[in-house]
């Protein structure tokens, strides 16, 4: 089994993660999303993210590892995935990204509550 990176508190199940990446996918197209971990990171710290997205698979890990940390400051729900290259394509980008933060819904918000309830009894 692989190791989990330091900055990933809590494994999702296959069917959380492809939740995620759903609604990741519909917040695209309905609502609103920031690519990246500056973007990210400017979402959560002005209260607009609704939920935030992680690859695990980012390297060096102490690009991710001020989010978790961020997230639970703000109480804001994140989510990890394992790789960047999924989380670039459900955020309708060919390359990619570390994370994302939905500020928007858009038609994805019945989803993300769900998500955000999963996610909490699985921090338990």
């Amino acid at each position: 089994m692989k190791m989990a990176a330091n900055f990933v508190k809590f494994e999702a199940p296959k069917d959380v993660v492809n939740r995620v990446l759903e609604a990741v996918t519909i917040a695209k197209t309905t609502g609103k999303i920031r690519k990246g971990v500056n973007e990210t990171t400017k979402a959560i710290e002005r209260g607009i993210a609704k939920l935030v997205v992680m690859a695990e698979d980012v390297t060096p890990e102490e690009v991710l590892m001020h989010i978790p940390v961020l997230c639970e400051e703000k109480q804001v729900p994140y989510a990890y995935v394992s790789q960047k290259i999924e989380l670039g394509k459900a955020s309708g980008i060919d390359v990619p990204t570390s994370s994302i933060a939905v500020v928007e819904e858009g038609d994805s918000k019945k989803l993300i509550a769900e998500i955000t309830e999963k996610i909490k009894a699985l921090k338990k």
